[in-house]
């Protein structure tokens, strides 16, 4: 007997115990022919987690291999991710802020700034190339002369974003230390929107310097030599704590402890390796926050020093 019919047998029981005695009356009749099966309660589906990737993060050919990391993490969580594009860091840190993100992997600068202003929260940092930090690269075209920064005085120079900490940062501070500003020592400052294009400029002549990341520049000089071969390394940083998956501190505290497990265990899956070994990434790893303090000194230096002026 179907389940959804027993609630009308016991009416028909019921009025017939009721009227079924009367001679008066004949017994009720209830004509169940056209009667239409109720369908099953469907539980409402879990909301996607919404993740961003700026275009600053990796080159444009390394994105789909970011994109194929939300996948899996997505089928490991079993939550569905949606990949949100963002045009500049700036963008990742506001939605982040009002909450239409639910995380996203950012550079160190942002995540510094996003930490002090609305309580971001690290989850993960990339290992690559036996490392767990990254350095800032200026470079110059291989037929450039310039041998330092200093020989670049008066020429253009190509910045990536301008929270990048490898992209605008570290230019900023080498400069102020020896008493520069880049809008008076370059004679003209571009703003690429990304470390690969940064690279192209400069290979093609179009600059006469840059400053990229350099888990960009090695991931490109490793799989696309041909890109990186009309550039020379000038200057090479001190080394920064690699840029982080974040995601936010309102983010429940059960979607937060699944995504970090899936993210820190993802070299230790088949499926995750073989992403990580696309992305150029030996796997995701734990940092502590004071990681990040080298970035934050630059930053708190550069802000009394442009406040001293």
């Amino acid at each position: 007997m179907s389940w959804c019919r027993l609630p009308l047998l016991i009416i028909t029981i019921i009025l017939s115990l009721t009227f079924g005695c009367s001679t008066q009356e004949p017994p009720f009749q209830i004509d169940t022919s056209k009667t239409e099966t109720v369908k099953q309660f469907n539980p409402k589906k879990e909301e996607k987690i919404r993740i961003a990737l700026g275009g600053m993060i990796t080159p444009k050919e390394g994105l789909v291999y970011y994109r194929e990391f939300l996948d899996y993490l997505g089928k490991e969580i079993g939550r569905p991710i949606e990949y949100v594009d963002a045009e500049d860091y700036a963008e990742i840190n506001k939605k982040l802020e009002v909450g239409e993100l639910e995380g996203a992997f950012v550079c160190s600068g942002p995540y510094v700034d996003g930490k002090n202003k609305f309580g971001l929260e690290f989850v993960a940092a990339p290992y690559a190339y036996g490392e767990k930090v990254y350095y800032s690269y200026f470079i110059v075209p291989i037929n450039s002369p310039a041998k330092s920064l200093d020989d670049l005085r008066g020429k253009t120079f190509a910045f990536t974003d301008p929270l990048s900490n490898s992209g605008r940062l570290v230019p900023e501070f080498a400069l102020a230390q020896k008493g520069e500003k880049a809008s008076h020592f370059f004679r003209e400052v571009s703003y690429s929107g990304s470390h690969d294009k940064s690279i192209q400029a400069v290979s093609g002549g179009l600059v006469d310097g840059a400053a990229v990341d350099s888990l960009i520049w090695e991931y490109m000089h490793h799989k696309y030599p041909e890109k990186t071969a009309k550039t020379r390394i000038i200057y090479k940083s001190e080394p920064y704590a690699s840029p982080p998956f974040v995601v936010r501190s309102s983010l429940d505290p059960a979607t937060k402890a699944k995504l970090r497990n899936v993210i820190l265990n993802a070299h230790k899956t088949p499926k995750g390796r073989v992403v990580l070994k696309k992305m150029m990434i030996d796997r995701f790893g734990p940092l502590d926050d004071s990681a990040y303090d080298s970035v934050r000194r630059m930053k708190s230096w550069l802000d009394k020093s442009n406040a001293d002026k």
